[in-house]
């Protein structure tokens, strides 16, 4: 269970409000669809094809989210994926590797392994609408986006359920917000998603820092892993820290004509 956890979080994260999940009735693929209407809001995962099926699948699968008026998707494929030359065939379609991080390495931990912080450094949950509209402002900016657009409004309403499926982390350095993550609660495992740090304070422990706090949560909760999708940028860090890879995953992407 571990390893479809890592190769298909997306699908097994509980869906919070304005979020959706498609499953294909004929078990074929699975679409997430998050906030936003741009290709990085939308993924697919777990696809299942024949051969045959990939050109009238795609197909399918840009009808559903051009109903929903999504202007792409991200392609998620773990080594589970049919058929095994999914990546080259939807390559020769137009959909291509993801420049950004193109690969990604589903990885598992022991939860309550301890995980040493480097001091003045530390993370913990959110504790009010403020640091959860920092958190997702400090996401922003470090993804490359504005951190003007994160809505205080929409921050509001989603910290009501802060702490039931999952949670927003805040790390410290010398007492300053400068990273933030999320993690999502499953019967199987904790899921990380969204770690990020401000440019000006990277190299100074504060991803560490959210690992940590994520993998003391999910001991505290009782769940035997975490479970990232490790990118190039965090995949050294989380192999340092002991974190063993379990698969690989492509991500591509799939950009709607205009």
């Amino acid at each position: 269970m571990i390893r479809e956890l890592a190769e298909n979080p997306n699908i097994h994260q509980p869906l919070s409000a304005g979020r959706e999940l498609v499953l294909d009735p004929d078990g074929r693929f699975a679409i997430y669809l998050s906030a936003g209407l741009g290709p990085h809001s939308a993924t697919v995962q777990r696809v299942r094809l024949e051969a045959d099926e990939v050109v009238p699948v795609l197909e399918e699968i840009r009808a559903i989210l051009r109903a929903r008026g999504r202007t792409g998707a991200e392609w998620e494929l773990g080594e589970s994926c049919t058929p095994p030359d999914l990546v080259e065939r939807l390559a020769a379609l137009g959909i291509l590797p993801d420049e950004d991080d193109p690969v990604a390495i589903g990885m598992v931990f022991p939860a309550g392994t301890e995980i040493v912080v480097p001091a003045g450094t530390s993370a913990r949950a959110v504790v009010s609408v403020d640091e959860l509209v920092t958190a997702r402002r400090i996401q922003h900016e470090a993804f490359g986006g504005r951190a003007e657009e994160v809505e205080f409004a929409q921050a509001e309403a989603d910290f009501a359920t802060e702490g039931l499926d999952g949670s927003t982390f805040l790390a410290f350095v010398d007492g300053e917000p400068v990273a933030a993550a999320y993690a999502s609660y499953t019967p199987f495992g904790i899921l990380l998603f969204g770690g990020a740090t401000l440019p000006s304070a990277r190299g100074r422990g504060a991803y560490r820092a959210l690992v940590a706090a994520r993998a003391r949560e999910a001991a505290t909760r009782g769940m035997p892993a975490v479970v990232p999708g490790a990118g190039q940028m965090s995949l050294p860090i989380l192999e340092r820290l002991g974190f063993t890879p379990v698969a690989r995953i492509d991500r591509l992407l799939d950009v709607f004509p205009a």
